[in-house]
């Protein structure tokens, strides 16, 4: 059964169904901002995802977002930020809730149960730099650039930048970001850790993120999604809770038969072969 993409029509989605591999190419807007289609479009694949008749049908092991998005001046895109002008008119209590649902969907992406990949290939502002901090890895393009202009709007990065950018980068260089509003290059996005890939264009991102894929579908898909699950649940718990974490993933794969699948075919795995993973729901 082909999978239905039709729910995410608004980010451009292009499934390469022979390496479980779903790319978003964004292309909509002034630039690429996002307002609330895109993040109806987002909520649709985080259920698609999710889903369990997905994972029984095709699952998708490896996302990658990235643009090719081209300004009239020839400077390449990512996201260039929020949609703002469609909130012209628009009261404080409607603000406050849409900020929130776009930080509710950023905490869903981070949580994805697979390999979430962040291809920056031009200007990435504000939601679009918050965006990278959902990324289970993140690639910059040398044509990328990144800041949070919020500050400068009477308002601040609301949609986990503020929480979440410092367990990434430390606390000083988010304060840099966040604070002062400058803007950073690709080399110094790398340096302080906001990614942690550069490469020359996008074709060599998508080759590496290609790459990726590659290596995720011969994988099981439920292993790597436990894993995921229990490092991201363990970050900044005691040692005993990330251990008690870790036992209860563990479990979950020897449950689940994956890890008898694994034994089994032992002798294959070593020769490169894929075995039949089981089509479990992933979270």
């Amino acid at each position: 059964m082909a999978l239905d993409l039709s729910s995410i029509a608004a980010l451009h989605p292009r499934l390469d169904a022979d390496r479980q591999l779903l790319i978003l190419e964004l292309d909509h807007g002034k630039a690429n901002e996002m307002g609330t289609e895109q993040l109806a479009a987002f909520e649709a694949l985080c259920a698609l995802i999710e889903d369990e008749d997905h994972a029984r049908e095709q699952a998708i092991t490896c996302l990658c977002t990235t643009s090719r998005r081209v300004s009239k001046r020839g400077k390449p895109i990512f996201i260039a930020g929020a949609n703002v002008t469609e909130r012209v008119g628009w009261d404080d209590i409607t603000v406050k809730a849409h900020v929130i649902r776009q930080r509710k969907l950023m905490q869903r992406l981070r949580r994805l149960p697979l390999f979430n990949v962040a291809l920056s290939t031009g200007v990435t502002l504000g939601w679009g730099t918050e965006y990278m901090l959902t990324a289970d890895y993140s690639i910059a393009t040398d044509t990328a650039s990144f800041a949070l202009p919020e500050t400068g709007l009477g308002i601040l990065p609301g949609a986990r930048g503020t929480a979440e950018l410092a367990n990434l980068v430390g606390p000083a260089q988010a304060l840099r970001l966040g604070c002062t509003g400058e803007s950073i290059d690709a080399a110094e996005a790398l340096r302080i850790g906001l990614v942690q890939e550069q490469v020359a264009t996008i074709e060599l991102g998508l080759t590496r993120v290609e790459a990726f894929a590659e290596q995720l579908r011969r994988r099981s898909p439920l292993a790597v999604a436990a894993f995921k699950s229990a490092l991201l649940s363990g970050i900044g718990r005691p040692e005993a809770e990330r251990i008690a974490l870790e036992e209860a993933a563990y479990e979950r794969c020897v449950d689940s038969g994956e890890a008898a699948i694994g034994r089994s075919s032992f002798a294959e795995i070593r020769k490169g072969e894929t075995p039949a993973w089981g089509r479990h729901r992933l979270r």
